[in-house]
């Protein structure tokens, strides 16, 4: 790794700069590659590439106080050495000196073969949109980042990582009498666009997306009520990562900021429920090996058959709360301090066929995709969007709908959750919290609510 070479002379001073007085310190540096390409059917509608570098200095001291600065330059010893005499006073939380941000493709190795690959490849993803008439517009993009991180911390530890995160996107737009209807698919995980072009399902994106919008203009309104609704597998855990699972951050739970706060060994789901969050699961699009302050990375049961049994802590709320971090101290780049955050989170597949699931219900939703949403971390109420649903008559799926919502509390639907899938799927998606952005995966099985509401359009 080329960051090795960018390691200071005087990292010795600077490490034993973070380590006196202090509970915890490190020194990240991070180089970080960025590519977008997104197409249209006769142009290119967006190509990005950038790379920037960065190194962060954090001082957790006695009193919790936390003392951060970063820099967007590495080659410059000076101001490494001004951050820390400057940046780690108790009154400066940030000291930023200089910037540097690469643009110009030029300056990237093999730019024209690096992303003649990539036009090729998006070339033939095109060729798999469905040609008919409905089908008015569609985008096939790939984002990729590559990053190459290095930890040195207050325990010794020297930590180098590599990591490649690769999403493809189709969005297809369809038109029926002047409605309009709209496809999403994608597909991401923690690989290179080398490894990540040769799975099969990523052929299978532009296809879907067509389907799914085809199918949406003959969905009928969305029925509102109170009814048992079927989460599919496909719906990716949207609902357990943002309804339950920041309330799982120790910086919400312990902080008494969550509805799980001080319930740890308490019953706060059904027994067929168990919640896990795992950052050691290959590919996946939450997938690391050292969390961003050097803790190796994970597995850890959250609620197990219904007991709460943990919470995700980086090291700061960790040390402020007696505990060891588990590995979830993760932050966006080097501008930002690590917090707690998941990674990839998913409920345990259980012992009911899918199909068996459906055929339980006399009416009700079925819900394959989820959309955005709102949630109360405090309470764990949310609204949540309906991408992709289905009416179920006496256990048979009737007809698509469209124009739903899920309308409950979190918690409560863990409780009431009464029938547990054998399947399970992950969808790869980017939380934001506290202003940072990171690579996650939210999984799930199909799984039945008895009773939630669902907002519709009544006639």
């Amino acid at each position: 790794m080329k960051l090795k070479e960018k390691i200071p002379k005087n990292i010795d001073k600077l490490l034993k700069d973070l380590s006196q007085g202090s509970l915890f310190g490190e020194i990240y540096l991070e180089s970080t590659e960025i590519f977008k390409l997104v197409l249209e059917p006769d142009r290119i509608d967006e190509i990005n590439w950038g790379k920037e570098e960065g190194i962060a200095f954090r001082k957790i001291d006695e009193k919790f106080k936390i003392n951060f600065a970063y820099a967007s330059n590495l080659e410059n010893i000076a101001v490494l050495e001004d951050l820390v005499k400057t940046g780690l006073k108790e009154e400066s939380l940030r000291h930023e000196k200089e910037k540097l941000f690469i643009s110009e493709s030029r300056k990237l190795k093999n730019y024209e073969l690096y992303l003649r690959e990539r036009l090729e490849f998006l070339e033939e993803l095109k060729k798999k949109v469905k040609k008919v008439g409905n089908i008015k517009h569609y985008k096939i993009g790939l984002s990729e980042i590559k990053k190459e991180i290095l930890i040195l911390n207050s325990e010794g530890k020297f930590i180098e990582d590599e990591r490649f995160y690769s999403k493809l996107v189709a969005i297809v737009i369809a038109e029926k009498d002047g409605v309009l209807e709209r496809g999403y698919e994608v597909f991401g995980g923690a690989l290179p666009f080398e490894k990540i072009k040769e799975l099969p399902e990523v052929l299978e994106i532009p296809e879907k997306a067509s389907d799914l919008a085809l199918i949406m203009l003959s969905a009928k309104k969305a029925p509102a009520g109170v009814m048992p609704v079927v989460l599919s597998g496909t719906a990716g855990g949207t609902m357990i990562h943002e309804a339950v699972g920041h309330g799982l951050e120790a910086d919400h739970a312990e902080e008494g900021l969550s509805i799980y706060s001080g319930k740890l060994g308490e019953k706060v789901a059904s027994e067929l429920i168990t919640v896990i969050d795992d950052a050691t699961l290959p590919f996946l699009y939450g997938f690391y090996k050292f969390d961003d302050e050097g803790t190796p990375a994970q597995k850890v049961v959250l609620i197990e058959k219904g007991i709460l049994k943990n919470f995700l802590y980086d090291k700061y709320f960790s040390l402020k709360y007696g505990k060891k971090s588990n590995g979830h101290g993760r932050r966006q780049d080097y501008r930002h301090v690590p917090i707690p955050r998941m990674a990839n989170t998913y409920i345990e597949k259980g012992s009911h066929r899918p199909e068996e699931i459906i055929k339980s219900i006399e009416k009700g939703l079925l819900v394959r995709k989820m959309g955005g949403g709102e949630v109360n971390p405090l309470t764990g109420d949310f609204v949540f969007e309906v991408r992709e649903g289905y009416y179920i008559e006496k256990g048979e799926i009737a007809y698509p709908v469209k124009g739903a919502t899920l309308v409950g509390n979190g918690p409560k639907v863990l409780e009431i959750i009464d029938m547990v899938g054998d399947d399970l799927k992950f969808i790869p998606g980017t939380c934001g919290k506290d202003g940072q952005g990171v690579p996650v995966a939210d999984g799930q099985p199909t799984l039945r609510i008895p009773e939630l509401i669902v907002g519709g359009i009544i006639d």
